[in-house]
This record gives C-alpha cells, structure tokens and sequence, in this order.
C-alpha cells in the first residue's frame, strides 16, 4: 500500500515540474521587474480576493464593482508583462483546483 505521505510528495514535484508552475514563475519573475506593475497587480489581487470572500460568505457583488474589475483588469492586460502573468496565474490556477477536486472526488469531500 502506497503512503500517502510519500504520494504527495510526488504531487508536488510534479507541479513543481509541470509547464504551468514553470510558467507562472516565469511570468512572475518578468512582472517582478517594474515596481509599478507589481503595486498594480497586488492591488487587483487584493480586490479579486475581496471579492471572492464576499461571493463566499454569500453577499451581494453589484454591477459597478464588477465593471470596476473588469477595467482594471483589461488596464493591466494591456501591458505585455501583466497579461502574461495573468494568464499563467489563470493557468496554474485551473491546474491545482483540477487536483484538488480530483482529491476531494475520491475521498468525497
């Protein structure tokens, strides 16, 4: 019988390893670079995450904090740097969600 201990270490590598982890830190290091993409980005993510607290405890998002989202994210997509750190956030995102609920499927959680 497998340890699981051991098998998770092996996730982990192999997320280390996996073209999506690669290129998130890839774009990462790139945005990294301009100290004012940097501020911006934090400041998105800080209002993504605001907002995905919010959708979670269940309270109401209006429409114009949503556009808010929606043009500070196409200001940021603008710049080569951000879009590409974005789109591999975005990426590395699915990729770990798919894990977690491929977990979560076979022990019912």
């Amino acid at each position: 019988m497998a340890n699981p201990y051991d098998k998770a270490r092996e996730l982990a590598n192999s997320i280390r390893e996996s073209q999506e982890y690669i290129g998130y830190l890839s774009a990462k290091e790139k945005a990294s670079q301009n100290d004012e993409l940097v501020s911006a980005l934090n400041d998105y993510q800080e209002k993504q995450f605001e907002l995905q607290k919010k959708t979670m405890l269940g309270e109401e998002i209006g429409q114009d904090v949503m556009g808010q989202m929606q043009n500070l994210y196409q200001i940021l997509a603008r710049d080569p740097a951000a879009a590409d750190y974005l789109q591999a956030q975005i990426r590395f995102a699915m990729m770990v969600n798919d894990v977690y609920q491929t977990i979560g499927d076979v022990v019912k959680i």
